[in-house]
C-alpha cells in the first residue's frame, strides 16, 4: 500500500511530504520511496504565522486555500520524481488552535481540497475525535514510534516542541509534549536575521541567565500530571512574556533556553536507547546538553529518518485508518478508549 504522508510543524519550516510503501498486512515492514522538504514562502509563512488571528470566515476561506495549496504542491511532487499515484494521502495539516481542555482543536487544511485538486482519496483532521473522546488529541506519534522503532526505549521529536514517548512498566505507550523547543529558539534568533541557529552555534556563545532558567523550570506546565500536550497560546501567554521580562541579549536567551529544553527532556529520559529526530537533532548543541542531563543514549539517525519521521508516521496514521485499525492509543492521549481517528474524503 502506498501513502503519501504531509507534515506541517509549529515551527514553520515547511511541508515535508514522503512517499512511503507500506507491507500490505504488516506496517512494521516499510521503505520510504522518496522524501521531500518544500520551504514555505515568506508569504506563506506568514499567512501561518498569523492564522490565529483571523475571523471565522477569514480562517474558514484560508482552510480551503492551503488545502489547494497542499494538493499542488502534491502534484508537483509527483510529477517531479516520476512517482505513481498512491493510494491516499495522509495530511496532519497545520495546526491553528489547540486547546483540549475546551474540546477544541483545529488543523489547517482542508482535506476536500485537497482530494479535488489531486484526485487521491484523502484523510485528514487526526485530533479531533480524540479531543472529543476527553483526550488531548496529541501526541499521535507514539504509535508510530511502538510499530515502526520499537528497538528504542525513547523515541524524542524535537521540532516546534519537543514530545517523547515510551512505554510504562505495565507495557503501555505513553507520550506527551515535554517542552517548547525550536518554536522558541526560532523566534529570538529571528532578531538576528535568521532563520534557526545553525548547529547551535550561536547559542553555545551565550551564557546561562541563572534567574531566567529558574523560572522556566518553575512555569505550572513541567509539573502538571499526564496526559498533556503544548500549543502556541502557551507559548505567547507564558514563556515569551516571561523571556522578555529579563531584556537579555540573543545569544543570552537562547544559551538560557537551550539548557531548559535539555533539563526538562533530561528529566525524564533514563536509562536505555533514545532515538532524537527532528529539526532539533541538527542543533549539536543541543543534543549535546541533553546527553549530559540524560541518562540514556541518544541515538542520532540518518538524515531522511531525522527530517521525516513525522511525515513518514503521518502516513503510517493514513495507513491504519483505511486498514480499520486502531491509530490512536488512549494511554497516550488520555481518551476514553482507543480509536481509528481520521476523517477520509473520497475523490
Amino acid at each position: 500500500m502506498k501513502v503519501l504522508g504531509l507534515m506541517s510543524g509549529t515551527s514553520l519550516d515547511g511541508l515535508d511530504l514522503a512517499y512511503v510503501e507500506f507491507d500490505d498486512e504488516n506496517p512494521s515492514i516499510y521503505r520510504i520511496i522518496k522524501a521531500e522538504t518544500f520551504p514555505y514562502t515568506k508569504s506563506w509563512t506568514e499567512k501561518l504565522r498569523t492564522a490565529y488571528e483571523l475571523s471565522g470566515s477569514d480562517l474558514m476561506l484560508l482552510h480551503a486555500e492551503y488545502g489547494e495549496f497542499l494538493g499542488e504542491n502534491i502534484n508537483f511532487f509527483l510529477d517531479k520524481n516520476n512517482l505513481p499515484v498512491p493510494d491516499i494521502v495522509a495530511s496532519h495539516g497545520q495546526t491553528v488552535f489547540h486547546q483540549p481542555e475546551k474540546r477544541m482543536t483545529f488543523q489547517l487544511g482542508s482535506g476536500a481540497h485537497i482530494a479535488a485538486v489531486t484526485g487521491i482519496d484523502t484523510v485528514c483532521d487526526f485530533r479531533i475525535q480524540d479531543v472529543a473522546l476527553g483526550g488531548q488529541g496529541a501526541p499521535l506519534v507514539p504509535i508510530g514510534d511502538k510499530i515502526l522503532f520499537g528497538d528504542y526505549t525513547y523515541c524524542l521529536n524535537i521540532g516546534g516542541f519537543a514530545n517523547i514517548s515510551y512505554d510504562d512498566e505495565s507495557n503501555e505507550r505513553i507520550a506527551f509534549d515535554v517542552v517548547p523547543a525550536n518554536i522558541v529558539l526560532n523566534h529570538y534568533v529571528a532578531r538576528k536575521g535568521m532563520a534557526y541557529d545553525d548547529e547551535g552555534k550561536i547559542s553555545a556563545t551565550g551564557k546561562i541567565h541563572k534567574a531566567l532558567l529558574a523560572r522556566l523550570n518553575e512555569l505550572g506546565y513541567f509539573s502538571k500530571p499526564l496526559p498533556k500536550s503544548l500549543g502556541w497560546e502557551f507559548v505567547e501567554q507564558q514563556v515569551i512574556p516571561l523571556i522578555n521580562s529579563f531584556d537579555l541579549p540573543v545569544e543570552d536567551i537562547l544559551r538560557t533556553y537551550t539548557e531548559h529544553i535539555a533539563m526538562q527532556i533530561g528529566r525524564i529520559a533514563g536509562k536505555g536507547k533514545m532515538l532524537v529526530t527532528g529539526g532539533g537533532a541538527f542543533n549539536r548543541f543541543l543534543t549535546e546538553r541533553i546527553q549530559h542531563y540524560s541518562g540514556a543514549l541518544a541515538v542520532i539517525p540518518d538524515k531522511e529518518t531525522i527530517q521525516f519521521k513525522e511525515a513518514l508516521i503521518f502516513a503510517l496514521l493514513g495507513y491504519l485508518k483505511i486498514k480499520n485499525r486502531i491509530n490512536v492509543l488512549k494511554s497516550v492521549t488520555g481518551a476514553r478508549k482507543n480509536h481509528i481517528a481520521g476523517i477520509l474524503f473520497r475523490a
